[in-house]
């Protein structure tokens, strides 16, 4: 999640807030009252005494920070910070936990950013109408940054799709994005989770008023403190679970592809002992980890892998048999090359236990369909799942249904949800009163909630 909704804003102003204090606390020397603001997670990891020998003789030598500015806020949780100090500039890395203690906190050289294409990236759009003009303004802003590469954009307006790509598939290839592209979307696999969690309650297989424990093993179901968390917990992010499990990246053997390693073992390992960071039911906080589990409760549940789930109850009723966990080989020149946020290109993700949080990757064609499925669901099976996913679960701070989120743009509420990876980035919102659908994948890790937005200011 990113800063496109007004629960975004929210949680981006505590995160500014704290980093606020942090830089009170640089400049009067003062490290115990940092380490202070730090959750028991960062503490167990680093001993008083040692942040004290680091700060005091790494940070603190540097002088007073003399300005300071925000550099990006990914996922509506790490946001970094530019601090210009006497001696030198850096950056921070910061982040909050449930609780709203410091979770990470990273200090690195700071590399000012590559200056901005010059020459105007290619477009099909062809700059006929009002709205091509209006995409166009929008889109340039995001395609011409330096670290992007190519987009395709998708927008539904009054029955009427139109299409817009800019850039490349790869650096320098000269080819435009197409409809047929794979692109990871990322978090955007967790409303295909809702609907599998949405279809199975409907068929009466599950209630999401479960708790995990009914579908965990004995030795997992034994801690006490995932009691309380139901199956519509995991799906809405009010479970109290972590963003992610804190033995996912000791135990990737590769730190840009970081949940391809993490297994059922590992996964179960962490919840037989883990903590919440918040009551059940009580408080809203983005986690991979839930969503993750949640797909191998159904995966447990109807003895078969995620993947399978998604094309057999989604993908076939829907005729679209380009999204999946994995692009059939004869079909892999089809995937865009991806580039993290400094622009260098990287792997795609795999993933493993936790496919249900962000493994998928589709095309443009077929995330327009299954966004128009979503915004005018018929009366079969899978548009009923479609319409319990959109109904609001929890409305405290942010309004969620499962997995889909409602966000305000200009007066207007769209159902919404977007996606990051290490190189990757989408963008999924539409509102049916409108009859306005607008779908972004991007194969650059630079967030499309700007882009999306902007679009949706503008044509709505």
């Amino acid at each position: 999640m990113a800063s496109a909704a007004s629960a975004q804003s929210r949680q981006q102003q505590k995160v500014d807030s704290v980093f606020q204090e942090v830089v009170k606390y640089i400049n009067h020397k003062n490290a115990d009252a940092i380490y202070n603001m730090a959750g028991t997670g960062f503490q167990n990891q680093l001993s008083l005494d040692a942040f004290n020998n680091v700060v005091n003789n790494q940070l603190f030598t540097l002088g007073p920070v003399k300005e300071t500015s925000l550099i990006s806020f990914v996922n509506n949780s790490v946001a970094t910070y530019k601090l210009k100090f006497d001696a030198m500039t850096l950056q921070l890395m910061l982040s909050l936990d449930q609780l709203d203690k410091l979770q990470l906190f990273l200090f690195q050289s700071y590399f000012a950013p590559v200056a901005n294409k010059t020459a105007l990236v290619a477009t099909s759009n062809p700059l006929r109408t009002e709205m091509d003009k209006q995409i166009d303004t929008v889109a340039r802003k995001y395609i011409q940054k330096a670290n992007t590469v190519g987009v395709i954009i998708g927008v539904v307006k009054n029955g009427t799709t139109s299409i817009y790509s800019y850039g490349e598939t790869i650096k320098h290839n000269g080819k435009l994005p197409n409809e047929d592209n794979f692109f990871e979307i990322g978090s955007v696999t967790k409303t295909f989770t809702a609907t599998l969690l949405a279809w199975y309650a409907n068929q009466g297989k599950v209630k999401l008023t479960d708790p995990i424990t009914k579908y965990l093993p004995d030795s997992v179901a034994a801690n006490p403190e995932l009691r309380a968390i139901t199956l519509q917990m995991l799906s809405n992010h009010t479970s109290g679970l972590a963003r992610i499990p804190d033995n996912l990246i000791s135990h990737a053997s590769d730190a840009l592809n970081p949940y391809k390693d993490y297994t059922k073992e590992l996964l179960y390992s962490y919840l037989k002992t883990c903590k919440l960071e918040s009551t059940p039911g009580e408080k809203y906080a983005y986690s991979n980890l839930a969503v993750g589990l949640l797909g191998n409760i159904l995966e447990t549940v109807n003895a078969e892998t995620y993947a399978q789930m998604v094309r057999d109850i989604i993908c076939k009723p829907l005729n679209i048999f380009n999204t999946d966990q994995n692009i059939n080989p004869l079909a892999a020149p089809r995937f865009v090359q991806v580039y993290a946020k400094n622009g260098q290109p990287v792997t795609g993700w795999d993933f493993d236990v936790l496919a249900a949080c962000g493994a998928l990757r589709s095309t443009l064609n077929d995330m327009l369909i299954y966004a128009k499925a979503n915004m005018h669901p018929g009366t079969d099976e899978l548009s009923k799942a479609f319409m319990l996913t959109q109904k609001v679960t929890f409305n405290k701070d942010v309004k969620v249904g499962l997995a889909w989120h409602i966000i305000t743009v200009d007066g207007v509420e769209y159902t919404f949800h977007n996606g990051g990876t290490n190189g990757s980035s989408s963008f999924v919102a539409f509102n049916a009163d409108k009859n306005i659908a607008v779908v972004i994948l991007s194969n650059a890790a630079e967030s499309t909630d700007g882009l999306g937005t902007g679009i949706l200011r503008r044509i709505q």
